[in-house]
Formats: structure tokens, C-alpha cells, sequence
């Protein structure tokens, strides 16, 4: 980058952090609030002598009410007036995907990524502070995602898809203009779905910046180039699918408001508030 290109971007930055520094911060914030709920919900169903694990003798059933409680978490952060301001990323793959798409500059991505690992590595360390031992015990850890039994390769490759299918639906329902509005139910219900039957094959992340959050206070880094590479790549090859079988111009929000800082191409995107 040479000298002349240093000094026209500066400016640039410096403006951008200035003018959007509340919507960086915003998403940032909702995935720091995603992941204290992660915390908090996953200590609660899992250590040993929570009253609510001791009822619960079943795994599955416990990963399910995680589901559930996780997806019911997205949806109503995803549908809050933070969500509809910021776009409701919380994700630097969605973040890069956006970009990817047009619908960002590379400054404001740079801004979103930053914040969305900030806030999601606060998060957990206010649930260290309000929970304690509890969220740190081996049974909890942090909500930490590792592989499971099946080993490195079968875990990137849940990941990839799962991204892959998520990217997939939002950019499919969010050509239905009767059906767009409900874009962010869609994708709460697929982590409900995926955190009950993928989990243990990859711990599903489906989020770098979730995965790093939760990995520097559990000191677990087992396959961490898995949760940065799987969800970015099967989120791009999802842009492709979708390039190829429409003529629209894809859009992978996942809320529609006026008012949102994140372009969007939708038809109702542009009539409802």
C-alpha cells in the first residue's frame, strides 16, 4: 500500500468510526448478550448439581432445551430494535458475506468483526464474573465448541454444511416477499435444530468470533481453524448456490427495517418498518 493510499484511507476510517461507531457497538453487544445466555442456560442444564440437571437424566433432552433456549435467544435479539439497527450480524462469516455481497464496505466489515469478537469475549467474561466455578467446571466449560468423538475432519465439515444450509434458507425465504419477514424465525429455528442434532459432532459454532469468545477462558483451542474457516467458506459457497439458480440479487438478512445500516435489495425490505 503505498503512501498516498495510507493517507486517503485514514480519513475514511476515522469517519466511519465516528459515525458508526453505535452500530459496530450495537452488534457487538448482541453477540456478547448471545453468549452470556449460552453460559448461563448451558450451566444450568449442565452442571452437576443444578436442580434442572438432576431432573434431566437425558443428554439429548438437555441439548434440546439448549436448542431451544439458544434459538429463542437469537430470535429475540435478532427482532430487537439493536437487531433491526445493525443488521443483527453477529457473525464475522455473515459479516465477510455481507461484504462478499456488496452490502458493506470492507472498513465497516473490519468495524463488525472487531466488535462482534469484543462483545462475544465479554460476554463470557461476565458470565465468569456472575457465574463463577459453575461456568468454569469441566461439565460446562464455558460453553466451549470442540470437536466431539468423530474427530477434525467430520467436524469441518458439520460446520461447512450447516452454514452452508443456513445461508442457504435465509437467501431463499428473503426472495419470498411474503415470507421475508420472517427470515430471522428461519434462522433462530435452524440453530435450535442444529445445536440439538449437530453439536456433538462439531460443538456447533457456526460463528468464529462465538467459538474465540468462549475458547480463551476455557484455554481450549482444539481444531479453532475449524470455526474460522468452515462458516466463512460454507457461507460464500451458499452466495454461489444461490448466484447460480436466481437471477435476483441474493440478500442474507435476517431482518428487514428501514432503518437498518446494512443495505438490502428485498422488496419487503423496503415497505416495512
Amino acid at each position: 500500500m503505498t503512501a498516498i493510499t495510507v493517507q486517503t484511507a485514514r480519513p475514511r476510517i476515522v469517519e466511519s468510526l465516528r459515525t458508526n461507531f453505535r452500530v459496530y457497538a450495537i452488534d457487538g453487544a448482541l453477540l456478547g448478550i448471545f453468549m452470556v445466555s449460552a453460559c448461563a442456560f448451558v450451566t444450568l442444564l449442565e452442571y452437576p448439581t443444578s436442580p434442572v440437571r438432576r431432573a434431566i437424566d437425558s443428554e439429548f433432552v438437555r441439548r434440546a432445551l439448549v436448542g431451544v433456549a439458544m434459538g429463542m435467544t437469537a430470535l429475540g435479539l435478532i427482532y430487537s430494535p439493536w437487531g433491526k439497527r445493525s443488521g443483527a450480524l453477529m457473525n464475522p462469516a455473515m459479516t465477510l458475506s455481507f461484504l462478499r455481497l456488496g452490502k458493506l464496505n470492507a472498513i465497516d466489515a473490519v468495524f463488525y468483526v472487531s466488535a462482534q469478537f469484543l462483545g462475544a469475549t465479554i460476554g463470557v467474561l461476565i458470565s465468569s464474573v456472575a457465574l463463577g466455578m459453575m461456568v468454569a467446571h469441566r461439565s460446562v466449560n464455558f460453553a466451549a465448541t470442540i470437536p466431539g468423538m468423530r474427530g477434525l475432519a467430520a467436524a469441518w465439515l458439520a460446520e461447512f454444511v450447516i452454514a452452508l444450509v443456513l445461508i442457504n434458507v435465509v437467501m431463499t425465504v428473503n426472495r419470498k416477499p411474503h415470507l421475508s419477514r420472517f427470515t430471522g424465525c428461519f434462522a433462530a429455528t435452524l440453530v435450535a435444530i442444529y445445536i440439538t442434532f449437530e453439536a456433538p459432532i462439531s460443538g456447533m459454532s457456526l460463528n468464529p468470533a462465538r467459538t474465540f469468545g468462549s475458547a480463551i477462558f476455557a484455554h481450549e483451542w482444539t481444531g479453532w481453524w475449524i470455526y474460522f474457516t468452515a462458516p466463512i467458506l460454507g457461507m460464500f459457497c451458499g452466495i454461489e448456490v444461490q448466484r447460480m439458480i436466481s437471477q435476483h440479487q441474493p440478500c442474507g438478512k435476517l431482518t428487514h427495517a428501514r432503518n437498518c445500516f446494512v443495505e438490502c435489495n428485498c422488496l419487503e425490505g423496503r415497505s416495512q418498518s
